[in-house]
């Protein structure tokens, strides 16, 4: 398998009203979303999990719009990364809302992605150890924004654990994780974030942390990183989180172009149709 085999490149979320236009139809309507972004890309994170578990039929109607080799990263829910204060409904909520997709086999894992407060203590090692339990039938990632997780024990640490570690690009800010290429399970996990460090801390008004538009030569600078991560994995995931304007499914099918991956996908069940009503 060469290394191009080795990638599943998409973006962190789909459902992105500003993308009409610079990536979806300009009428398409929201429930035609994933089947038109099927075309192009074979795994999304959802991200909207974060701050409200949908109910179980979401998850349905997300699995009956993809194919067979689609597949999909779930953001832990807020109250789980960010409160941690131990409320256990949430986990019990979120299992049971993606069982549709682990039912499919298209349910890949769990992502917990933990705020820049989350530091390196003895403490939060103990609650990352008691996620992991939570989560322990499901492959399971953690992404962190504090330098201090950035010590000489931490990849060998989360192996132990069995949890992937995710690699990020991020702006170059003193406190922030590095773009260090680095994978502790059988897949490599990378998040692009973009590299907006004027709005990163403290956003102006209408701008976001994560409103930035990938140059070709920045994501160049990320292939040696994934080839060297392909090289030691059997997978590696890739998501870019600059959701606005349509910025994320553009720089990620440069990326596909940049790794020898053709734009459109080609389907095992044939290739999707949207109906006319849904554009």
């Amino acid at each position: 398998m060469d290394i191009a085999e080795r990638l599943k490149i998409g973006t962190s979320g789909y459902s992105f009203r500003d993308w009409a236009g610079p990536f979806y139809p300009e009428k398409i309507k929201p429930g035609a979303m994933l089947e038109y972004y099927s075309k192009f890309f074979d795994i999304t994170e959802i991200n909207a999990t974060y701050y409200r578990i949908p109910p179980r039929s979401t998850f349905r109607s997300m699995d009956r719009a993809t194919d067979d080799d689609f597949r999909f990263v779930v953001k832990l829910h807020g109250s789980m990364t960010h409160e941690r204060k131990g409320d256990l409904q949430p986990f019990d909520d979120l299992k049971g809302a993606v069982q549709p997709l682990c039912d499919s086999g298209k349910m890949l894992g769990f992502l917990a992605q933990f705020p820049y407060s989350f530091r390196n203590t003895a403490d939060n090692r103990s609650y990352l150890e008691w996620l992991r339990l939570k989560f322990a039938d499901s492959r399971f990632f953690a992404e962190f924004r504090h330098e201090s997780w950035m010590y000489d024990g931490l990849f060998e640490y989360l192996k132990n654990l069995n949890i992937g570690y995710c690699s990020v690009d991020e702006p170059a800010l003193a406190g922030l994780i590095p773009p260090v290429a680095e994978a502790t399970d059988e897949y490599g996990y990378v998040r692009f974030h973009g590299r907006n460090t004027l709005d990163w801390w403290k956003p102006r008004p209408g701008s976001d942390r994560y409103l930035y538009d990938y140059s070709e030569g920045e994501l160049k600078e990320w292939i040696p990183r994934i080839e060297k991560l392909a090289g030691g994995c059997s997978r590696v995931l890739m998501f870019f989180n600059n959701c606005h304007f349509g910025n994320a499914p553009r720089n990620a099918l440069n990326m596909k172009r940049m790794m020898g991956i053709k734009e459109m996908r080609i389907y095992r069940k044939g290739e999707l149709k949207l109906e006319p009503d849904s554009l």
